[in-house]
């Protein structure tokens, strides 16, 4: 409501700057009448801006108006005066006893009020391609606006830079045995050509939130020294119909130009749910996202150095041309640990704590049934800072036990 009332102030201003108050009308004499009508005493005031001469008759005069060719009225009239003329004419004029007003050069030519009528409307379309900008770049993910929203946002972690291997992960032993062959694949791929064997081009990791999927899949990256490229499947999909296929399209050309490489797209099940099961624009925009991610999953051969992963909790609502051969048919469940891997969760999240001598790790993990890694990583930080708030140098076994309760 604000910005229509601010616009049609501007409108307006544009309109009284182009079009303004129109002045008395005034009829064009010659310069000889003029001077005949001042000899006559008929010339009541006159106002001079440098050439032109405008003035008011004592008495009506009758004047032939062309072209309708009519006799009319006129009190007000205006002239243009020959260059010569000056003092001459003023003394005229006084002898007459007539009104004289000499205005200054007119300062704002046509040329002026072009620009003074233009500048709001350019000030309009400044401020609304910045607002555009910056909604666009919310809405498309950075600068560029409407140009990127098919541009995925995808992040990537160089294989160059130290990341998170197997060390990193406690326990789950038998999934790290089933993604060694990822890793030897993403190694050594001629040994697996050679052979003729062909490596999953998608791996799904099932289990509940906090079991540590995410970090399963860079800590594959890590143990390859593969760039990885990870997303959540939810910023594929925005209110723009054809987006999110553009992102898909736009993740799996940067993956492919920096093959051997890992693909991995958490929380699969926000794009990747049975088909036909929703209502309106969203479903179809995810459908097509999902429509897309199966055609780039199948456009790509088996050897190709590039490995697909993603996680979900909710495998049940996955559509099944997701799950067939070919696209995403190796899975991997990942339970809650067991106390003995909580254990070893707990040992990697004390690494650079200290503890005083009466934690019993071992006591602490049997006694924590049910916890996931995430929750046993934020088990020990609360610990550290119950710790930190009561002035301890160390954290002792009753942090751990106020911070598990």
């Amino acid at each position: 409501m604000l910005i229509a009332f601010f616009l049609s102030l501007l409108v307006l201003y544009s309109l009284l700057i182009l079009f303004p108050k129109p002045a008395p009308e005034r009829h064009n004499i010659s310069y000889s009448l003029f001077l005949n009508e001042l000899d006559g005493g008929n010339i009541r005031s006159v106002s001079i801006r440098e050439l032109r001469l405008q003035g008011e008759f004592i008495e009506e005069f009758e004047l032939r108006v062309l072209p309708a060719d009519k006799i009319v009225a006129v009190s007000k009239f205006q002239t243009f005066l020959p260059s010569f003329q000056g003092e001459k004419l003023i003394e005229r004029l006084k002898e007459k006893n007539v009104t004289i007003e000499v205005d200054p050069p007119e300062e704002r030519t046509l040329f002026w009020q072009f620009v003074l009528a233009v500048l709001p409307w350019i000030l309009i379309i400044g401020f609304w391609i910045l607002i555009m900008r910056r909604t666009t770049q919310r809405i498309g993910g950075g600068p560029g606006g409407l140009f990127t929203f098919g541009e995925s946002k995808v992040r990537l972690h160089d294989a160059d830079k130290p990341g998170v291997t197997f060390d990193d992960v406690a326990g789950l032993n038998n999934v790290k045995k089933e993604l060694s062959e990822v890793i030897e694949f993403l190694k050594n791929p001629d040994r697996f050509k050679k052979i003729g064997a062909k490596v999953p081009k998608g791996v799904l990791l099932i289990g509940p939130p906090g079991t540590g999927k995410t970090l399963l899949a860079r800590a594959t990256a890590g143990e390859a020294k593969v760039p990885f490229f990870s997303i959540n499947a939810s910023e594929f999909v925005e209110m723009f119909v054809g987006v999110g296929a553009s992102r898909v399209r736009d993740m799996f050309r940067k993956a492919k130009a920096s093959k051997p490489s890992i693909i991995f797209i958490d929380e699969i099940d926000a794009v990747g749910r049975t088909r036909g099961a929703g209502l309106g624009g969203g479903s179809d925009e995810r459908e097509q996202t999902l429509n897309q991610l199966l055609a780039e999953v199948d456009g790509f051969e088996p050897n190709e150095e590039l490995v697909v992963m993603a996680a979900t909790n909710r495998p049940d609502v996955l559509d099944t041309a997701l799950l067939r051969p070919g696209r995403f048919d190796r899975h991997i469940i990942i339970e809650r640990p067991g106390w003995k891997e909580r254990l070893d969760i707990l040992k990697v999240h004390i690494r650079n704590k200290k503890l005083a001598d009466d934690v019993e790790l071992e006591s602490m993990a049997k006694g924590t049934p049910g916890m996931t890694g995430a929750d046993l990583e934020n088990l020990a930080n609360e610990a550290a800072l119950i710790a930190l708030r009561r002035n301890k140098e160390k954290i002792d076994m009753s942090d751990f036990d106020e911070a598990r309760d």
